[in-house]
């Protein structure tokens, strides 16, 4: 399935219908305990905090999203969801992927709070490279081009 990543911020939203309408959709299929709010509020409220969602698009649809939060050197990552009709089809493993090579070419460190992960989450973050911080706090993930600094 080839995915590729889709960047939305306000402006895209405020653009175009259809990445508003599969953005809802996506968070209309989380889980209830993993959204603060309805899927609507949740989305604009990220967005309306001068932050974006980063999005996997296939055929022209978005089938998932993790939402960012820029700051200070860090994307942090959150709200990982997947379209219900393409779990279970790496869609998410492809998404972080595509963000991992989007926030090294801006020179970004991804991180996402270990406290808001589900195990299943954990375990994938593992496998995608991601790291416990020696603190605990959060997992970060490595963007050091191998080899670099030997």
């Amino acid at each position: 399935m080839p995915v590729t990543l889709q960047r939305v911020d306000q402006a895209t939203w405020d653009a175009d219908a259809q990445v508003r309408h599969d953005l809802i959709r996506i968070y209309a299929d989380a889980p209830a305990e993993r959204l603060p709010s309805t899927p609507e509020a949740f989305v604009g409220e990220h967005l309306a905090a001068e932050r974006f969602f980063c999005c996997a698009r296939f055929n022209d649809r978005l089938l998932g999203a993790l939402a960012v939060s820029p700051d200070d050197g860090a994307w942090w990552l959150s709200h990982l969801c997947v379209r219900k009709t393409t779990r279970r089809r790496g869609v998410g493993s492809r998404l972080l992927a595509l963000i991992g090579e989007a926030a090294h070419a801006e020179g970004q460190r991804l991180r996402v709070l270990a406290s808001q992960l589900p195990m299943a989450d954990q375990v994938l973050l593992s496998r995608m490279g991601y790291r416990l911080t020696q603190t605990g706090d959060f997992f970060e993930l490595d963007l050091t081009p191998k080899g670099a600094g030997q």
